[in-house]
């Protein structure tokens, strides 16, 4: 396999009713507000048992209503906050029918921390999930209740639920990710190499030079994090976009959409978590010359036996 494949390689008592926030959640870089989008009359909505991560014993006070997608952190944690839609991160949930009360389904809640996925991921599931994860932080459990839009419409049939029915969600967030390299940047010698600029939110845009590719593989270090170092048997979570030399176009990017999840590769290994690393392979056996920028976003912990 070329080193490229390697690196390439590499989701009742009483109607309680509730009055949603008209103010979501804002990403401001890595400040965010949420405390102000929350409602904490959803609380009442639920009694939660439980340790965080063990799947909860829940009892929902039905009938429960909301006019909009309402939440609020029963459990604020002090992990990394999410910054953007497209963060890794692992969590675990559970949605209940807002009328009967009833688990409706339920993540696996068994500590595997290789489930990474990002809040676009989530939406794309449920939409409403987008403004309940805004700005939440890991370590943190949610209590929210979804409007039927919001829950989307082919989940409330494949559920048999009544068109008007919400649907209370218990969310633990196990893990957050960073969203981009966060370091000091690096001098390098980029003669005949490659120039890295980025976007406010991380992604990075590169100019591949006129002159001819490299005859080595040529690996720099552009951000130099302060996280955990990485081995040659970790398992890393990494943003990856990757340009042809020759004809300087995108040929593969993960930014904006799920992120990479597997064994680090060679030219990785003793970097540390936080930082951005050029990478270019040369033309070798008919494949092209390629540029690949690589933000080391963290280490998938091993779980424990």
């Amino acid at each position: 396999m070329r080193k490229t494949s390697a690196v390439l390689a590499t989701l009742s008592l009483a109607v309680l009713t509730l009055t949603g926030c008209s103010q979501a959640p804002t990403f401001a870089g890595d400040v965010c507000d949420r405390t102000a989008a929350s409602t904490p009359s959803v609380e009442e909505s639920v009694t939660v048992e439980g340790d965080l991560g063990e799947a909860p014993d829940v009892t929902v006070y039905k009938p429960v209503k909301t006019d909009e997608t309402s939440f609020a952190d029963v459990i604020t944690g002090d992990g990394k906050t999410l910054t953007s839609t497209s963060q890794p991160m692992v969590l675990d949930i559970a949605f209940y029918g807002g009328d009967s009360g009833d688990k409706l389904y339920e993540s696996e809640f068994n500590g595997d921390p290789s489930r990474v996925h990002s809040i676009s991921y989530w939406a794309e599931r449920s939409a409403g999930l987008e403004k309940v994860l805004e700005c939440a932080t890991g370590g943190s459990r949610i209590v929210a209740v979804l409007t039927p839009e919001d829950f989307g419409e082919a989940n409330v049939e494949a559920f048999g639920l009544a068109k008007d029915e919400d649907i209370v969600a218990i969310i633990d967030v196990q893990d957050v990710y960073l969203a981009r390299a966060e370091g000091a940047s690096q001098f390098n010698d980029a003669r005949g190499l490659p120039t890295v600029v980025r976007a406010p939110d991380g992604t990075p845009g590169v100019i591949i030079p006129d002159s001819a590719a490299p005859k080595k593989p040529v690996t720099q270090t552009l951000i130099k994090g302060d996280g955990a170092k990485v081995e040659k048997d970790s398992t890393i979570v990494t943003n990856i976009m990757a340009l042809g030399w020759d004809d300087k176009t995108v040929t593969s990017s993960s930014w904006g959409a799920e992120p990479n999840i597997g064994p680090a590769a060679g030219e990785l290994v003793g970097a540390t978590v936080g930082s951005q690393l050029l990478v270019v392979v040369p033309e070798a056996d008919g494949n092209p010359a390629t540029a690949i920028v690589v933000d080391i976003l963290g280490i998938v912990p091993v779980p424990e036996q």
